[in-house]
C-alpha cells in the first residue's frame, strides 16, 4: 500500500510540476515580449524621416537604459541603402536582422553579443514620406528573464518536495491508522493461541467487525466439528467394548460355541463401524460447504438399484423439476439417505412406494421429500425408536436395524431432519426428509 501510495504521488507530482513548470515559464516569457514589443510600438510612434532621408525620434525613448552602453537593453533602425540608427547602448556594435519573407514581426532568441544571451524581436515598416523598407529592431538581455525561471523553478521544488513530503507521510499515517484493526485481529488470534480462549470478544472497529464474526463463526464450526470427532470416537468406543468384553469372557472360559460368538459379535462390530464411519464421512463433506446434489436425479437413480433386488415392488417419483430441487448435501451421502428410505418401503410395504420430491415447498430453504408405501407402517409409539441403533420391529426379514439411525444422523449432520407419520394415500409409513437446498450458483 505504501509503495503504490508513493508512486502514485510521485508521478502526479512530477506531471503537475512540469506542466506548472511550462505554463509559468511561458507566461514569464510572453510578459518579457510584452515588454518588447510596448518599447517596438513607441520607437515606430515616434520614428519619422528627416529632411535628408534618414530616421529620426520626434521624442527620446523613455527609458533611461537605451542610453547607458551595455545596459543590456537595445533598439536600432535599419534600412537598405541606409546607415544603422542604434541606440546608444549598443555602443560600438550593432544588432543582426534576420529578414523575413512576409515582413512579419519576428520574436527570437538571440546569442550574437558573446556572454549576453539576447531576446529579440524586430518589425518591417515603411514610413510616410519614404519609400524605404525599415526594419525596427528591439533586444533585451535574457538573463533577467531566466533569474526570474530559475527562482520560480527553485521554489516550484521546493514547494513540490515539501508538498510530496507531506503526503508520502499522511499516506503512511493512514495505512498504520487503517489497519490498525487488522493488527488488533492478529492480536486476538495469537491471544486465542496463547491462553485457549474459544472466541474473539474484545471490542474492533465496525470495518473488521464482519471479520470477527466470521473468525468466531470459524472457531465455533472447528471446536463443534472436534466435539463430533470426540463423540464419535467416545461412541464407537462403547459400541465395541461390550462386543469385545463377550469375547474376551467367552474366550477365557474357553466357550464351546466361541465361533458362532465370534461371528455374532464381529457382525455386531462391523454395523457399529460402518455406522460411525457414515456419519464420519457426512461430516467430511459437510465441512467443505461446496456440497449439492439433484434429489430427483438420485431418487431415480436409487429406484433402479433397489427395483432389481425388489422387480415386483412399483415405484412412482413425482414432484419438482431437476433444477428445482437441488440440496446442499454430497451426492454419495444423498444416496445413502434415500437409499435406506425406499429400500425398506420396498421390503417392509406391500408392493407400491410413491416418492414426491418438494411435496410441500413452503419453505424455501428446504427441500421437502416423501417416501410413501403401502405396508404396515409403524405404530406411533414405536416411531421414535426405530430411530436406534439396532432396533428393529420385523425380525423376520434381513437387516442390521442401522438404517434409520445413519438416515438420522447423516441428515442432520447436514442440518436437515427426518420424521416418520402415516402415509394418507398408501396407508403405510411415511418417511418425510427436509433437507437443506443449496443457494444458487453465483
Amino acid at each position: 500500500m505504501m509503495l503504490i501510495a508513493i508512486g502514485w504521488i510521485v508521478f502526479l507530482l512530477l506531471i503537475g510540476g512540469v506542466l506548472l513548470d511550462r505554463s509559468l515559464s511561458g507566461l514569464i516569457v510572453r510578459n518579457f515580449d510584452e515588454q518588447l514589443d510596448y518599447m517596438l510600438t513607441a520607437m515606430v510612434a515616434s520614428t519619422e524621416i528627416g529632411p535628408d532621408g534618414e530616421v529620426l525620434f520626434s521624442r527620446p525613448l523613455g527609458d533611461q537604459r537605451f542610453l547607458e552602453p551595455n545596459s543590456g537593453l537595445y533598439w536600432q533602425i535599419t534600412g537598405e541603402g541606409h546607415e544603422d540608427y542604434p541606440s546608444r547602448s549598443l555602443w560600438d556594435r550593432s544588432l543582426q536582422v534576420r529578414p523575413t519573407e512576409h515582413n512579419e514581426v519576428l520574436i527570437y532568441d538571440s546569442d550574437q553579443f558573446p556572454g549576453e544571451p539576447l531576446r529579440v524581436m524586430q518589425r518591417p515598416i515603411i514610413l510616410p514620406g519614404s519609400d524605404t523598407q525599415w526594419w525596427f529592431v528591439v533586444a533585451a538581455s535574457r538573463e533577467e528573464m531566466n533569474a526570474q525561471i530559475a527562482r520560480f523553478r527553485s521554489i516550484l521544488a521546493y514547494s513540490f518536495v515539501v508538498l510530496g513530503g507531506g503526503l508520502i507521510m499522511m499516506a503512511a499515517l493512514q495505512t498504520w491508522l487503517g489497519l490498525s484493526p487488522l493488527r488488533g485481529v492478529r492480536r486476538a488470534i495469537q491471544r486465542i493461541r496463547m491462553t485457549g480462549e474459544a472466541r474473539v470478544t474484545e471490542p474492533l472497529p465496525l470495518e473488521v467487525q464482519p471479520m470477527v464474526e466470521e473468525l468466531n463463526a470459524l472457531l465455533a464450526h472447528s471446536e463443534k466439528q472436534a466435539e463430533e470427532a470426540r463423540a464419535h470416537a467416545g461412541n464407537l468406543a462403547h459400541a465395541l467394548k461390550t462386543p469385545l468384553t463377550v469375547l474376551t469372557s467367552a474366550a477365557a472360559a474357553h466357550d464351546p460355541e466361541l465361533d458362532q460368538l465370534v461371528q455374532r459379535e464381529a457382525a455386531t462390530m462391523r454395523r457399529q463401524v460402518d455406522h460411525h464411519l457414515a456419519r464420519a464421512r457426512a461430516v467430511g463433506r459437510r465441512a467443505t460447504g461446496l456440497a449439492r446434489a439433484d434429489v430427483r436425479e438420485a431418487a431415480e437413480a436409487v429406484e433402479r438399484a433397489v427395483g432389481r433386488l425388489y422387480p415386483d415392488v412399483r415405484f412412482d417419483l413425482d414432484g419438482a423439476k431437476p433444477e428445482e430441487a437441488i440440496v446442499a448435501i454430497e451426492r454419495q451421502d444423498l444416496d445413502e439417505i434415500l437409499g435406506n428410505c425406499i429400500e425398506n418401503a420396498a421390503k417392509y410395504g406391500g408392493g407400491s412406494v410413491f416418492v414426491t420430491v418438494d411435496a410441500v415447498p413452503e419453505d424455501a430453504n428446504q427441500c421437502l421429500v416423501w417416501i410413501e408405501d403401502d405396508g404396515m407402517g409403524i405404530p406411533e409409539i414405536e416411531r421414535q425408536r426405530i430411530f436406534d441403533r439396532g432396533a428393529r420391529l420385523d425380525t423376520n426379514k434381513p437387516g442390521t436395524g442401522l438404517g434409520l439411525a445413519i438416515v438420522r444422523d447423516v441428515v442432520e449432520i447436514y442440518g436437515g431432519s427426518v420424521a416418520l407419520g402415516e402415509s394418507e394415500d398408501l396407508g403405510g409409513l411415511l418417511v418425510e426428509l427436509r433437507l437443506p437446498r443449496a443457494g444458487a450458483r453465483v
